[in-house]
């Protein structure tokens, strides 16, 4: 049986040629050879299996090949590597001073290579100072370390420092193909994409997954065997979710959370992934950041066809639930419900099947002008203090038979209209869920007006004779004992947005909750008052008006000294506090 040799090994770079992704790094190393330029002290830092130690190899066997006939000759000899986890103390790094007097026997550099070099103690960093500084002639130190900030700075200054970038996955990927075709394996484009982001920018680690997947699928790599094998989340997973979401699809939602969790994948792998998948949905929203996905045609296609179903709100306030999930997981009790919840919100967004219309109004006579249905001439009401004074919802028209002779011959096989309202206020007791659903019910079926093909009065009136007719009516309710709703209605002066609309701005939600409940009494006051049935209310929120109104202590005291001096006086009297 033949000796097996890990891929990692067996394709070490043995030239900078080979070195994957850091070509920055290879052409200024090429350039001080050539130029005679290179430092006798040099620091390669990064992150692991990403080249340094190939490169410092690399580099000490270059640098003694120049002016020797044959190139295959490694210098073995002349090159010293130290590995400093295990070799840490001060005996070992005066021992490395001791050898470094000796000139080499053949070639022109003795090279020292200290691998983990942060792992040297503090008295050993102190007696290597002297040596880093000022090495002979013929010495070169080549530093490798995974974490630069544990290097004490008196070392970094003696050093050239070289910084070792994390592999792309593009680079990673156009490797690990050529590594299959080397071996004469068939690999799905994206089998090499889910591996290399695996590797997570580590070009050996890229190397040592890629053998246990062929272990595992043989000669032919695919994203199925791949993704079973590293026990990742396909792409085809939120895929299936995203559209589920956008069907509003809860239950199947649920159902496919409940089989990645029977896969033995954990709850926060799954929301995190499903955030990354509405950022790379984003991403191919604008064609000038579709760049910024990095994955495989194939894949790129699928992405880009869900991103059209999809809007940019939509992913943006995707993406900030399933962070939010994301962040609180690790804190929460039922760590399942949160995930759930939260998917259930996701596939909530776009919905609107239970959706209601704040708004209570008459339907003005627009509505029945547009379909076609012809107006029947009745006499307008006349506002008097008597019929004002009686309860809207008491007012039951007769049979307008006086108000129609007019018209009588017009319309004589016509039914008479009438207006159809509900019945009198009943009372009901807020004491038990059953009488709050019957009192919200109740309130509900107030409103429900319906004026039936009556041509109802549209005279034009100003902007004064509405606010007079809004302070008519406040002052009624101030009668009627409804002192919060009368000192909402004052918060802000109405005014008119158009011709028919009556505009006002409040501080916060719970003031247009108010109004929004009594807009009905207030909407039929006004509208009878101005002789005008097309009037309609719009209510703001501006949360800057609030500060009006929310005076400290210290404003007060002010506001009452600008009225009466004397109190300033008095407190300085008698040494009081505001």
């Amino acid at each position: 049986m033949e000796h097996f040799i890990v891929s990692a090994r067996k394709y070490r770079p043995q030239t900078f040629k080979d070195v994957v992704g850091q070509q920055a790094i290879t052409n200024t190393l090429l350039n001080a050879i050539e130029h005679n330029h290179l430092a006798q002290a040099l620091l390669f830092t990064g992150p692991r299996g990403v080249g340094k130690t190939s490169c410092a190899r690399i580099l000490a066997k270059m640098i003694n090949q120049e002016g020797h006939a044959n190139p295959d000759e490694d210098f073995a000899f002349n090159i010293f590597e130290l590995d400093a986890a295990s070799n840490n103390s001060v005996d070992d790094i005066r021992n490395l001073t001791d050898q470094v007097r000796i000139p080499p026997q053949q070639g022109k550099y003795k090279v020292y290579i200290i691998d983990e070099v942060h792992m040297l103690s503090q008295a050993a960093f102190n007696a290597f100072l002297k040596t880093l500084e000022e090495p002979p002639k013929h010495c070169i130190f080549i530093l490798a370390t995974t974490e630069k900030h544990k290097i004490i700075p008196t070392i970094l200054s003696r050093c050239q420092i070289f910084d070792f970038k994390r592999i792309t996955v593009t680079d990673a990927k156009e490797y690990l193909k050529y590594i299959a075709e080397e071996q004469g394996i068939t690999a799905e484009d994206d089998a090499l994409h889910i591996i290399a982001q695996k590797a997570d920018g580590a070009m050996r680690d890229a190397l040592s997954i890629f053998d246990r997947v062929v272990s595992f699928s043989g000669k032919n790599l695919t994203r199925q065997a791949v993704t079973e094998n590293l026990n990742v989340l396909d792409y085809e997973t939120f895929f299936k979710s995203t559209d589920f979401i956008l069907e509003n699809n809860i239950p199947q939602l649920l159902l496919q959370f409940n089989n990645t969790l029977a896969k033995g994948f954990d709850g926060q792998h799954y929301i995190a992934g499903l955030a990354s998948h509405f950022r790379d949905l984003l991403v191919c929203k604008t064609p000038e950041t579709v760049e910024l996905l990095e994955v495989g045609e194939e894949t790129k296609t699928q992405y880009l066809t869900q991103a059209s179903k999809t809007s940019q709100q939509f992913l943006m306030e995707g993406i900030n639930l399933a962070n939010a999930c994301d962040l609180k997981y690790k804190t929460s009790k039922n760590q399942r419900l949160l995930v759930e919840l939260c998917l259930m919100q996701l596939a909530s967004i776009t919905f609107d099947g239970e959706k209601k219309n704040s708004k209570r109004f008459i339907i003005p006579p627009s509505y029945f002008r547009k379909k076609g249905i012809e107006p029947i001439a009745v006499t307008p009401p006349q506002p008097s203090s008597q019929h004002d004074t009686q309860p809207a919802q008491s007012m039951v028209s007769e049979p307008a038979t006086t108000a129609a002779k007019p018209a009588a011959s017009k319309f004589q096989n016509q039914t008479v209209p009438k207006i159809v309202l509900s019945q009198q206020n009943k009372r009901t007791s807020g004491l038990s869920l059953k009488s709050i659903k019957a009192k919200k019910d109740h309130e509900i079926k107030q409103n429900e007006v319906v004026y039936d093909e009556v041509n109802l009065p549209t005279d034009d009136f100003t902007e004064e004779s509405m606010q007079q007719a809004w302070q008519e009516f406040v002052s009624k309710i101030e009668g009627e004992g409804k002192f919060n709703l009368a000192s909402i209605l004052s918060i802000d002066t109405p005014k008119l947005s158009d011709k028919t609309t009556i505009k006002v701005v409040y501080p916060n939600e719970t003031n247009k909750l108010e109004v929004d409940r009594n807009q009905f009494d207030l909407l039929n006051f006004i509208r009878k008052r101005l002789n005008n049935f097309d009037v309609s209310l719009d209510i703001e929120i501006n949360e800057e008006k609030e500060k009006q109104y929310a005076y400290t202590a210290r404003e007060k005291f002010d506001k009452l000294c600008e009225k009466n001096p004397n109190l300033e006086v008095l407190r300085k009297i008698f040494d009081l506090d505001v």
